[in-house]
C-alpha cells in the first residue's frame, strides 16, 4: 500500500470510531453511518449463499440516486448482452436506498467503510469479475484490495470538470494511486477524457462512450403512463404548467417571486413543484409561503387520492416521480443552480421536451450549458430572467416549439452511451475469460 494511501485509511478509521455519534438523528449523515454498519455482513452473507464461482460478477457503485441511475441503464445494457452474469450494485448515500431494489442486481446494499478489513473481507467473499465504479467515485482502499485480487477496475459515466475538486494538489496526492489502478475510464466527453490523466490513468485507457444518464433519462420518460394515478388528474385538466424540480431552498428565494410574476402575466398557470427533499418540515413551509402569495396549494398525495389537480400549486411530497412528472409539463425548472449543492439533471426535462431554466452555479453539469448553447435552456440570475423566461416559453407557441425540439434533438444525439460502455466491459470480461 502506498504511504498516501495509509494516511487515507487513518482519516476513515477516525471517522468510523465516531461512527455511534454520528449515526444519531435523521440527517443523511447520520442515515448513512448506520446502513454501513451491517454492509460487509449483507454481502458476505449474499456471497455465502448465491454466489456461483463459475459465473463473472460485476460489482456497479454509484455514490448517489443520481449516478445510481446512470449504473442501471450501462446494467440494463449489460444484462442484455450477457445475462449469465451476477450483479452486485452498492451506494454511498442514504438518497439511492430507495432506488437499490429496482437496480436488477443479484445484491444491492450500502458500500462498507473503505478500510482494509472490511473491504477485504468483501472483495474475498464476493470474488468480482470487474468492479465498476461510477461518474466520480474511486475508492482507495476497495481499488487497492480489489486490483490486489484481480478483478478489472473501470470507472463509468466519468466525468472531470476543469474546476473538479478531484484536481486540486491535495486530492491528486490522496487519489492518484486508486485512479492510476483503473484498467479504464469510460468518459463522457473528450475533455473530460484528457484531464483523468492528470490523475495518473494512462491515456490508453480513457475511451469516450458518453453519458449513460442520457439513456436513463430517457427510458424513465419513455415510461410515463397518462394513466398512472399521479399523472391522470393533470392530463384531466391542461394547463400552462412550470414542473421545478430538485428545489432547495435558495432556488426557491428565487422560483417563487418568479412564478408570481408569471402568473400576474398569465391566467391559469400551474406550477408543480419537487423539492429535493421532501420532509414534511419542509413541504409544509414550502404551502404557507405559496399560500402568503395567493396561490392554492395541494401535495401531490392529495392530488393522486383525490384524482382532481385544481390546485394552482402542487408540491410534490415523494421522491421517484419526478422524470415521469415533467411529462405534463410546458417549462421546467431544475435546482441547485443557486446554493452550493451543483445542479441537478437537467436531462429528464430535457427528454420530456421542455424549455428548462436553472441557476448560476452550474458548472458541475455539462449537459445544462450544451442545453443553452443549444437553444434548449437558459441560465436566470435572478427572479426577473427567471420570470421572462417561463413567460416567453409559455405564452409563445414559437418560442415553446423552438426550445422543444432542441431539448429533444440534443437527447436524440446522445443516446446510446449506455451500450457503449456496456460493450467496453463485455470487452474486459472477454480478455479475463
Amino acid at each position: 500500500m502506498f504511504g498516501r494511501e495509509q494516511v487515507y485509511e487513518v482519516a476513515v478509521s477516525a471517522v468510523r470510531a465516531l461512527s455511534p455519534l454520528l449515526a444519531r438523528g435523521e440527517s443523511k449523515l447520520a442515515r448513512g453511518v448506520r446502513g454501513r454498519r451491517d454492509a460487509v455482513r449483507r454481502l458476505v452473507e449474499w456471497a455465502a449463499a448465491y454466489r456461483d464461482r463459475a459465473r463473472p460478477l460485476v460489482w456497479f457503485h454509484a455514490p448517489s440516486v443520481g449516478e445510481a441511475l446512470q449504473a442501471k441503464a450501462v446494467m440494463d445494457a449489460l444484462r442484455r448482452t450477457r445475462p449469465e452474469l451476477q450483479l452486485v450494485f452498492t451506494f454511498f448515500s442514504p438518497s439511492a436506498e430507495g432506488i437499490a431494489a429496482r437496480m436488477g442486481a443479484d445484491a444491492a446494499g450500502y458500500l462498507p467503510w473503505d478500510v482494509t478489513a472490511d473491504v477485504r473481507a468483501v472483495v474475498q467473499a464476493l470474488a468480482p469479475t470487474i468492479i465498476a465504479f461510477t461518474k466520480t467515485e474511486v475508492w482507495p482502499i476497495l481499488a487497492g484490495e480489489a486490483s490486489a485480487a484481480g478483478a478489472r477496475l473501470v470507472l463509468v459515466g466519468a466525468t472531470l470538470p476543469a474546476g473538479a475538486r478531484r484536481l486540486s494538489a491535495g486530492a491528486r496526492f490522496l487519489l492518484r494511486p486508486a485512479f492510476g489502478r483503473l484498467d479504464a475510464v469510460a468518459a463522457i466527453a473528450e475533455e473530460d477524457a484528457r484531464r483523468f490523466t492528470v490523475l495518473g490513468v494512462e491515456p490508453g485507457r480513457v475511451p469516450v462512450t458518453g453519458d449513460p444518464a442520457i439513456d436513463s433519462a430517457a427510458e424513465r420518460v419513455d415510461a410515463a403512463s397518462p394513466d398512472a394515478p399521479y399523472l391522470r388528474p393533470f392530463h384531466a385538466d391542461p394547463r400552462p404548467t412550470v414542473v421545478a424540480g430538485s428545489t432547495w431552498p435558495p432556488d426557491e428565494v428565487v422560483l417563487l417571486p418568479a412564478m408570481a410574476r408569471v402568473r400576474g402575466a398569465l391566467a391559469g398557470v400551474r406550477l408543480v413543484i419537487a423539492p429535493h427533499e421532501p420532509a414534511a418540515a419542509h413541504v409544509s413551509r414550502l404551502a404557507d409561503k405559496l399560500a402568503r402569495d395567493a396561490w392554492t396549494t395541494a401535495r401531490l398525495g392529495e392530488v393522486e387520492v383525490e384524482g382532481r389537480a385544481g390546485a394552482d400549486a402542487v408540491i410534490v411530497d415523494r421522491v421517484g416521480v419526478l422524470g415521469h412528472l415533467y411529462t405534463i409539463g410546458r417549462a421546467a425548472y431544475v435546482g441547485g443552480g443557486f446554493g452550493r449543492a451543483g445542479l441537478h439533471s437537467v436531462l429528464e426535462p430535457a427528454a420530456a421536451g421542455l424549455p428548462v431554466a436553472f441557476g448560476p452555479r452550474h458548472h458541475n453539469a455539462r449537459a445544462a450549458a450544451e442545453l443553452a448553447a443549444a437553444g434548449a435552456a437558459i441560465v436566470a440570475r435572478d427572479p426577473a430572467e427567471l420570470a421572462g423566461a417561463m413567460t416567453h416559453w409559455l405564452d409563445s407557441d414559437e418560442a415553446w416549439g423552438y426550445a422543444h425540439r432542441r431539448a429533444l434533438d440534443y437527447i436524440s444525439g446522445h443516446r446510446g452511451a449506455a451500450e457503449r460502455t456496456a460493450a467496453l466491459l463485455v470487452g474486459l470480461l472477454s480478455g479475463i475469460e
